[in-house]
């Protein structure tokens, strides 16, 4: 058991060298109020005069001291010389010629043998770092006294809680105190020593009131009732010192200070715990066991000890964790480079891999929240795409004057018998151009997928990326301008001439797929499907309905409607209305205006108009449908081919091409600062977890008990 104070100690100091605290280590923290004498429980700890003393706030900066139990300068001598017992070599500290010593952490190899020197180091030190007017600093000193006249103990003796400020102090010196002692005490594994005097209320001790706050249960706390012989004359602490005040699980010690004539005149701290042993002798003889300095420190020691012991598996446990977790960030920032060009290569195919897998869906980030890569893909094909174009009506805009008007136009100065077929081609070429729009910004979502997906393999996929600044740009600048070069598709917008389609038609039917046809092909891309479809009207498609069926249906059902007599006279004296009405030469007093184009007049359209309104409306809906349906199949297939599966097939020749160069390589692979630095710290991390591991496991199970 005796050991594993000094074992605690020994982990303090491994990682105080780092300026890190992941690990909370058991300790014994001092809480009380200003001159409520903090300092003098220390000391008589001790049994050295070591801390500044006067009035107001004296202790500014926490104080962390280790007590260190080393055997007396002849036993140490003795084992120097070789005729000592030898287990005890490792506590011989070589070279001192001391019986008490005290080493500060920011003294390298410094030895203060005089305690009125580390008295003042610490003055000077509390000065450097907050200041010669009453200042306060959350930066801890740490101090380590070897004595034989003291236990093993570890405390930290924290600044006096203060309500006025004084000096230099800021306006808010209470709440700054209060905030820097919770900081401490808020710690699971320590141990809170509340020190509140004699003389005032212990209902109104500070002290108790933030150790109640941190420590509901009360399972951390020890109460020390200080200043015994500064209570009023016919009073006594018995009542508080058995518990029957206010009950404090580990107990309630009294002890008896120094007064300020003792310091002045330099008493002994021996002398004062016999004067100390007396007080309590005559006053409080059933406690006498129970109290004083001495009971203080064996009792610290005991409770410190076993605190110890039962933090230690859970101890043991967080540094085998945070060791495999700083390992997992060592690997992530990857070793320095020695080979240039073989890393290189290797990011690059990595990059490139990680990019296909995305698009695949086998890479191994795969997010849950949205849609991603490939899978966004044929979201766009089949949803978005897809739905669109089943929105579109086929007839949309298109009104039954429009229909009527495109017919006499195809028929010129002499009436038509039939329907014109040019008027078909007009209108539903028309219709068919209303496919380009969402055809054109389909191939820019999937072009706007393929952008993010850079994004993603840098954040989730490779993370030696984020190591060389330089060769992530450079390779985003590389797979941006790849699709940059793939996307004439969303920005042309040309029409080409009939000629130039039925050449390109002829080359398709021709030449193979070669890198001829590639090139011409791809120059024609999506936006030439509409163009392809709009050059030839297919009236011979087997998917068409034929026109002469169409017009059969429709006199069929004029017929059933209609005899065959009064349809005839009834549609001629219609049609001749409708002329003289619509189409006809102006009504007289009209002005005749040819530059105008004339807005025919809202009228009823005649049996015949509407048998052939309905003739051109179910055709244009039955090759819309066609077209539509060819237009929702080869999009997705021409941009997989010309912009996703060219992508993925010539990312890697593309980074390879433009970054694998000489010159290159050492400009690239430049390491940001962060990420050099990152590594030293978790590196040294990491090292000092392997030695708390180490230091750890040479506690024998049969050492706890």
């Amino acid at each position: 058991m005796e050991t594993l104070i000094p074992t605690i100690n020994r982990l303090q100091e491994v990682f105080l060298t780092l300026g890190a605290e992941i690990i909370q280590l058991p300790q014994i923290v001092v809480v009380g109020s200003q001159s409520s004498g903090k300092s003098s429980v220390l000391e008589s700890l001790v049994g050295r005069d070591f801390l500044p003393r006067g009035s107001g706030i004296v202790t500014r900066r926490p104080l962390v001291l280790q007590l260190v139990n080393v055997p007396p300068l002849q036993e140490r001598l003795k084992i120097e010389n070789g005729n000592g017992i030898k287990q005890n070599a490792q506590n011989s500290y070589p070279g001192v010629k001391a019986e008490e010593w005290g080493t500060f952490l920011h003294c390298k190899n410094q030895i203060f043998t005089d305690f009125q020197e580390i008295r003042r180091e610490i003055e000077a030190e509390t000065e450097r770092g907050s200041g010669d007017n009453k200042g306060i600093s959350p930066e801890p000193i740490y101090l380590k006294i070897f004595s034989p006249k003291v236990l093993n103990l570890t405390l930290v003796d924290l600044p006096g809680i203060t309500k006025v400020p004084v000096g230099d102090q800021p306006k808010d010196i209470e709440a700054q105190v209060q905030e820097m002692i919770l900081s401490f005490i808020s710690n699971p594994n320590c141990l809170i020593l509340a020190v509140s005097p004699a003389n005032s209320d212990l209902a109104t001790s500070d002290a108790l009131k933030l150790a109640r706050e941190v420590d509901t249960d009360g399972r951390r706390t020890l109460l020390v009732v200080s200043k015994l012989d500064l209570m009023d004359a016919g009073t006594d602490a018995l009542e508080v010192l058995l518990g029957r005040v206010i009950p404090v699980r580990l107990g309630i010690i009294g002890v008896v200070n120094r007064s300020q004539h003792d310091i002045n005149t330099q008493k002994s701290l021996e002398d004062s715990m016999k004067d100390e042993q007396a007080f309590l002798q005559r006053h409080y003889p059933s406690l006498v066991s129970r109290a004083g300095s001495r009971y203080l420190a064996k009792t610290l020691s005991r409770l410190l000890m076993h605190h110890i012991r039962d933090c230690l598996p859970d101890l043991k446990t967080r540094v085998t964790v945070l060791s495999a977790q700083y390992q997992a960030r060592l690997n992530s920032y990857g070793q320095p480079v020695e080979d240039h060009s073989a890393t290189l290569l290797q990011i690059v195919t990595k990059f490139a891999s990680d990019y296909c897998n995305t698009i695949e869906g086998t890479a191994r980030h795969i997010q849950t929240s949205e849609l991603c890569g490939g899978a966004r893909i044929c979201y766009i094909f089949h949803e978005t795409f897809g739905r669109t174009l089943q929105s579109i009506d086929p007839l949309a805009g298109l009104t039954d004057l429009d229909i009527l008007t495109a017919i006499r136009n195809a028929t010129g100065p002499r009436p038509a018998l039939f329907v014109p077929e040019v008027s078909f081609e007009l209108l539903v070429k028309r219709q068919i151009k209303r496919l380009e729009e969402p055809s054109l910004r389909c191939v820019e979502l999937v072009h706007e997928e393929l952008q993010r997906i850079i994004q993603h393999c840098s954040s989730f996929s490779t993370q030696e990326l984020l190591r060389f600044p330089k060769l992530h740009d450079s390779i985003v600048e590389v797979v941006t301008g790849l699709l940059r070069k793939r996307l004439p598709i969303t920005n042309e917008m040309v029409i080409h001439s009939l000629s130039k389609i039925i050449i390109f038609i002829l080359i398709i039917l021709v030449i193979p797929l070669d890198a001829f046809f590639f090139c011409f092909f791809f120059y024609f891309q999506v936006h030439h499907l509409v163009a392809i479809e709009l050059a030839y009207i297919n009236t011979k498609h087997p998917d068409f309905t034929d026109a002469a069926q169409v017009s059969a249906s429709v006199n069929s059902q004029q017929a059933e409607a209609l005899d065959g007599g009064k349809r005839w006279k009834n549609e001629k004296v219609t049609e001749e209305k409708a002329a003289a009405a619509g189409f006809g030469s102006p009504s007289k007093g009209q002005a005749i205006n040819l530059l105008d184009t004339a807005v025919p007049v809202s009228r009823k359209l005649s049996s015949r108009e509407q048998r052939d309104c309905e003739v051109i409306q179910r055709l244009i809906k039955s090759y819309f449908l066609i077209v539509r349906k060819s237009i929702q199949d080869s999009v997705p297939k021409t941009v997989m081919h010309f912009l996703v599966n060219y992508v993925k097939e010539h990312l890697q020749s593309e980074l390879v091409g433009q970054l694998y160069k000489q010159p290159l390589l050492q400009e690239l692979l430049i390491e940001s600062q962060d990420t050099a630095q990152q590594r030293t710290e978790v590196a040294q991390m990491l090292e000092a977890l392997k030695k708390a591991n180490n230091i750890i496991s040479e506690i024998r199970e049969t050492h706890l008990w």
